[in-house]
């Protein structure tokens, strides 16, 4: 193995000098990404590419090493994805940064993978367009890193996901050969959808170097509403009648543990008598109408308090406190991010769950996300140094996990499966399903070097 290492890291710094990193304190930063719980092993060494033909080579020199490659962004992932395997190469493209292009008619950008999100949103936004696709993290999160996740947002239940927003992809295969999936006209059906394929498939089928993603024009107006109810039972069926009459761009639920957190780090004076906060944003030009229907059906439906704003400053300043729910949870502790989904009528069994779930093994637990879809971030809370409660965090997890799936749901809705919960794939997938995937990661990459052991 030592010989392996020493021989597939020589052969790189000679085929691209000053790309290669192979100290071992200065690889430590590239180990792993924000999942602690996912094992990180010792990688071989660091490419920081440059270029596309700076992926060819090192792809073509891990596979003459038979050295499994590890693509990464920023880092910024919750399932381990990112994480280097023992012997690894780790492949960085967050110096693959450059918008390549902005076609304002068509309404496209070329962007290169480490093209930070919410960078291409700002330059969409000086031309009147805008990019939908928003994690939470899209002020440090790559577009690279949000393909190879098919990262979701706030803005999902109306504009979807990032693949949705995918015209078309150039990317390298382990072999070095490159492929370009689609033309970026609005419509195609000839052969498979190839891009709709590597979006999503986590660094295991190829290496994406640029994408042209589509972007829409600015809304013109959005207005907020805030509503504070009882139970999260009040709140969902609030959901659920607001789905019927109006299409907002995002409904955000926050649970009181949460709302505490918030209130902790921020001051915004939420109200932690509640259990459950709703955040509901209506974009266009019915903007206003759509949001004065909603506050009306969250008044009729339980709400103690609702407040309604037109202003998109205020409105923002409100949205931000559902921004700011995961970065206030880790103040107080190392944190344990889940990502499940259910149907949303479902939420409030999901959410009674999590509950027991936090008192049976006595960790804090807060929960929120995206109610208008069925994707809830329950984050664990616990002492990384208590070995005892970094065990419970654990099963915690475990638990919430089977809960979503004993209703019907999904183990991940937009995090990705990486390392962290390659454990319960067969708990939600068939074996004739997996044996499919597997087939055609086979297909791309023959000789297993792409993140090995990641994704399904």
């Amino acid at each position: 193995m030592t010989e392996v290492v020493d021989d597939v890291a020589a052969a790189l710094a000679a085929a691209l000098p000053g790309r290669v990193v192979t100290d071992r304190d200065a690889m430590e930063a590239y180990r792993r990404d924000q999942c602690l719980l996912a094992p990180a092993g010792r990688p071989a060494a660091v490419v920081r590419a440059r270029s596309t033909d700076d992926v060819i080579t090192t792809l073509r020199t891990a596979g003459d090493h038979h050295a499994p490659v590890v693509t990464r962004g920023a880092g910024t992932g919750l399932a381990g994805a990112a994480n280097a395997i023992d012997g690894c190469v780790v492949l960085s493209l967050a110096a693959m940064d450059r918008i390549l292009a902005l076609d304002v008619p068509g309404r496209t950008a070329t962007v290169e993978p480490g093209v930070l999100t919410g960078d291409l949103d700002a330059r969409a936004r000086e031309h009147g367009l805008w990019y939908p696709p928003d994690p939470g993290s899209k002020a440090i999160s790559t577009i690279g890193g949000n393909l190879a996740t098919n990262a979701g947002g706030m803005c999902c239940a109306k504009y979807g996901v990032t693949a949705d927003h995918v015209a078309a992809l150039t990317a390298v295969l382990a072999d070095g050969r490159v492929i370009r999936t689609g033309p970026p006209t609005r419509k195609n059906v000839t052969g498979l959808d190839l891009t709709r394929l590597l979006v999503g498939s986590e660094g295991t089928l190829a290496v994406i170097v640029d994408a042209t993603v589509r972007l829409r024009p600015f809304p013109a107006a959005t207005a907020t509403v805030v509503a504070s109810f009882p139970t999260p039972q009040q709140a969902v069926d609030t959901v659920l009648r607001i789905a019927s009459v109006a299409d907002p761009a995002a409904v955000e639920l926050m649970d009181r543990t949460c709302m505490r957190a918030v209130n902790r780090l921020t001051r915004m004076g939420l109200d932690e008598s509640a259990g459950a906060l709703l955040l509901v944003q209506c974009d266009g030009p019915s903007a206003d109408q759509e949001a004065a229907t909603c506050a009306r059906l969250a008044e009729t439906g339980g709400a103690t308090e609702v407040l309604h704003t037109a202003d998109p400053t205020e409105g923002e300043m409100f949205m931000q406190a559902r921004r700011t729910v995961y970065p206030a949870l880790e103040r107080l502790g190392t944190t344990l991010l889940d990502d499940v989904g259910v149907a949303v009528q479902d939420l409030p069994r999901l959410l009674a769950a999590i509950e027991r779930i936090a008192a049976d093994h006595g960790v804090l637990i807060g929960t929120f996300g995206h109610a208008a879809d069925g994707n809830l971030h329950p984050t664990v809370v616990y002492d990384a140094t208590d070995r005892d409660a970094a065990d419970r965090a654990g099963a915690a997890f475990d638990d919430i996990v089977a809960a979503a799936l004993a209703l019907g749901g999904t183990i991940t809705g937009e995090h990705g499966v990486g390392s962290l919960k390659t454990r319960y794939l067969d708990a939600q997938l068939g074996p004739t399903e997996r044996e499919l995937m597997t087939g055609i990661r086979a297909v791309f990459d023959p000789g297993g070097i792409l993140n090995p052991g990641r994704g399904y």
